[in-house]
């Protein structure tokens, strides 16, 4: 007797780590640095982890002054404080981005969702980012805080972990400050802050862009049509449009104007490596960039293309290409004069050109 309630005392326990175990779930994201291209696959391991309660990157004190006091803020408070947005472009996030870009030095995007603030965009160097600056060197910013690996909290009774990799720490650590993560841009080729991105919990969830280990329901972003789909990916060029030209400008350079025939070629580049499952500058059934634009009937005398994949969205795909040397120089380049935009879903592509005068 005594056996046998040992034995069925040991079932018990063993039933319940395992079910603890299967409750972990781990969704990663890699990065190809050569060929910048990203991608994404669940793969839920079976794994017993005791550290979600784990506070790493955690500031307690969220500043009460500057853009990340916005997060919560409703979106008639905004209007008071920012007035009217020039434009609202829809995101693939559940929320409608609030573009603000008269002024490349207050360039500002703000998230609203179910008329709350759900998100912020930052790359203009006059906008209140405290305690960073715009253009700040990484070294002033690591004398105010450390970076740590592993990013963990709970929400709505989920446990949630981030963890990053030597190349995302570099280019783009995430921090919690109170209830407010913030994931700081920088530029490695000046060691300097390029942008910051402020987020709540849930939209972080949703964009998940590091790798994430999980324990309880994963949230995820609502399903969108296919005019929805084009309402994003207008906005995500027109934002790559305007980032171009606020790093460009920040650069010395003259902006870029926007072409639609060139934006066509681009779009149909972008669809292409969608709808066909590859990546590269060269399609199997259009051809090279020349190619390309010939067919769209684009004069120009120099031509440069950018490209890129699984980026969350279009501000991620341009601080993708600032930090790639190849891309980075077709980006500011001086001679072009003009550029077209065209994404497809979760593919960018860039072309610019320098059009005869």
């Amino acid at each position: 007797m005594r056996t046998s309630n040992i034995i069925i005392i040991f079932l018990v326990i063993v039933s319940i780590i395992l079910i603890y175990a299967k409750s972990i779930n781990t969704e990663k994201v890699t990065v190809d640095e050569e060929s910048h291209f990203l991608s994404q696959e669940l793969d839920k391991q079976l794994e017993i982890e005791n550290s979600f309660e784990t506070e790493d990157n955690i500031f307690k004190q969220q500043p009460k002054e500057g853009l990340i006091s916005y997060i919560g803020l409703n979106a008639d408070e905004v209007e008071g404080l920012l007035g009217k947005p020039v434009r609202v472009d829809r995101s693939s996030y559940d929320y409608d981005w609030w573009i603000y870009n008269e002024n490349s030095e207050e360039y500002l995007q703000v998230g609203i969702a179910n008329e709350k603030v759900v998100t912020i965009f930052a790359i203009g160097k006059k906008l209140e980012t405290q305690p960073f600056q715009i253009d700040e060197t990484v070294e002033a910013i690591k004398e105010k805080v450390s970076f740590s690996n592993k990013v963990s909290f709970i929400s709505q009774n989920n446990s949630y972990r981030f963890e990053l990799n030597e190349t995302e720490m570099s280019k783009m650590p995430l921090l919690k400050m109170g209830e407010v993560f913030v994931q700081l841009y920088f530029d490695t080729f000046t060691n300097k802050l390029s942008s910051i991105r402020y987020m709540d919990s849930d939209t972080l969830v949703k964009q998940r862009p590091y790798e994430l280990i999980y324990r309880g329901e994963l949230l995820t972003t609502e399903d969108l049509s296919k005019e929805e789909w084009e309402e994003v990916e207008k906005g995500n060029a027109a934002q790559i449009l305007d980032i171009t030209n606020v790093i460009r400008l920040r650069h010395g350079l003259e902006i870029v104007k926007w072409d639609e025939s060139t934006s066509t070629v681009a779009y149909n580049h972008s669809k292409d490596m969608n709808q066909n499952e590859y990546f590269s500058h060269t399609s199997p059934t259009f051809g090279g960039l020349a190619d390309r634009l010939a067919k769209g009937e684009i004069i120009y005398q120099l031509a440069g293309e950018n490209i890129a994949a699984m980026y969350v969205d279009g501000i991620a795909a341009v601080e993708g290409w600032l930090n790639s040397e190849g891309h980075r120089e077709t980006l500011l380049n001086e001679e072009f004069t003009h550029l077209g935009v065209g994404v497809f879903e979760k593919h960018y592509t860039q072309n610019f050109v320098r059009k005869w005068e």
